[in-house]
C-alpha cells in the first residue's frame, strides 16, 4: 500500500505543482491518475520513487516513510516505465532489460537469462534480443520498457504515460497486455495518463485531478460514470456527450445502443444480473470490452 498524507510540492519559483495531497493507493491494483497537463499527476507519480521529493507531508510504502530510504536504492526496487520507453540506444534489447539487475549485483549471465524470460512474458519474440532499440517498432520498444520495469520483480510499477507515443491500434494492444500482466503478476501499478478512456479501461481505482493535484473525484470507473462528483468531472469524462450518453433504440432486427449523436455504438447481447436490481441487458460496444471486464 502507498499512502500520501498532506503532501505538497513547491518549486523554488513559488509554483505549487501539488498542494495538500492525500490518498491511499491499494496494493495489487491498478490506480490511474488522469487529468489535463499541469495538474500534477506526473509529479505525484515521481514522488513515489523520490525522483521528486515533496516539500512537506509524508509518503509511506507499506507503513515505512520513503523519506527515510536512500533514493537510488528505492528506485532500483521500483519498476519505472515512461513514454518513448527510455531505452539505452547503444545497448541491445536483452541488455536493456537486464540493466537494473546487473546494477544490483546479479551476474550478467543470470540477468540475461531472466531478460529472455521476461521477453516471453511481455510478448516479445526472443529473436529480437540482440537488436538495438532503433531496430524495433514503437510498440516493441514499449514492451521492452515494460520488461525492463519488471526485471527486478518489483512490487510497485510506475507508468508515466507509457503508451502515449504509439498509434491507436498498438496502444489498445498494449493496454490489454498490461491488464493481462497485472492479473498474472499481481503488481501494484500506478499509471499516469491524460486519456480518460485509457483510465477507465485500465483502472481499478481512477483518480481525476485538477490543477495543483487536487482530487476532483476518485473511485472505480463505474462509480465515476454513474455519479460524477461535479460539473468539472462530468465535463472531463464527457458524461453528457458522445459515447458516454447512451440510450437504447428498437429496430426491426432488435435493440441497439445509440450515442447522443445518433450513432450506433453497440448491441444488447442478453440479460445479466445486476446486484440489487435484478436482470439487465448486457451491452457490447463495437470492438470494446464491457466496463469492468478487466478487473482482477
Amino acid at each position: 500500500m502507498i499512502e500520501f498524507d498532506s503532501v505538497t510540492k513547491q518549486y523554488p519559483d513559488g509554483t505549487r505543482a501539488v498542494e495538500d495531497f492525500s490518498l491511499v493507493i491499494p496494493s495489487r491494483k491498478i490506480t490511474v491518475f488522469v487529468g489535463s497537463s499541469g495538474c500534477g499527476k506526473t509529479t505525484i507519480l515521481r514522488m513515489i520513487n523520490r525522483m521528486v521529493d515533496p516539500t512537506s507531508g509524508t509518503i509511506e510504502i507499506d507503513g515505512e516513510s520513503i523519506g527515510d530510504l536512500e533514493p537510488v536504492g528505492l528506485r532500483r526496487g521500483i519498476g519505472y516505465i515512461m513514454q518513448n520507453s527510455g531505452l539505452l540506444p547503444h545497448r541491445r534489447v536483452v541488455d536493456n532489460i537486464a540493466t537494473v539487475p546487473v546494477l544490483k549485483g546479479v551476474s550478467k549471465r543470470e540477468a540475461r537469462e531472466r531478460a529472455l524470460e521476461l521477453m516471453d512474458t511481455v510478448g516479445l519474440d526472443r529473436s529480437l534480443a540482440d537488436r538495438y532499440p532503433s531496430q524495433l517498432s514503437g510498440g516493441q520498444q514499449q514492451r521492452v520498457g515494460v520488461a525492463r520495469g519488471l526485471a527486478v520483480d518489483p512490487n510497485i510499477l510506475l507508468m508515466d504515460e507509457p503508451f502515449g507515443a504509439v498509434d491507436p491500434l498498438v496502444r489498445a494492444d498494449l493496454q490489454r497486455e498490461l491488464v493481462r500482466l497485472q492479473q498474472e503478476l499481481d503488481k501494484t501499478v500506478v499509471f499516469v495518463t491524460h486519456d480518460i478512456d485509457e483510465a477507465f479501461f485500465l483502472g481499478d481505482q481512477v483518480v481525476i485531478l485538477e490543477k495543483g493535484g487536487h482530487i476532483a473525484q476518485k473511485g472505480t470507473p463505474a462509480e465515476i460514470l454513474s455519479n460524477p462528483a461535479s460539473e468539472f468531472v462530468a465535463d472531463f469524462i464527457g458524461a453528457n456527450r458522445g459515447k458516454r450518453a447512451l440510450h437504447i433504440e428498437n429496430t426491426s432486427t432488435g435493440q441497439i445502443v445509440v450515442d447522443i449523436d445518433g450513432r450506433a455504438t453497440g448491441v444488447l447481447t442478453g440479460p445479466i444480473q445486476v446486484a440489487g436490481h435484478g436482470e439487465a441487458d448486457a451491452v457490447r460496444a463495437s470492438g470494446a470490452p464491457a466496463q469492468g471486464e478487466h478487473a482482477s
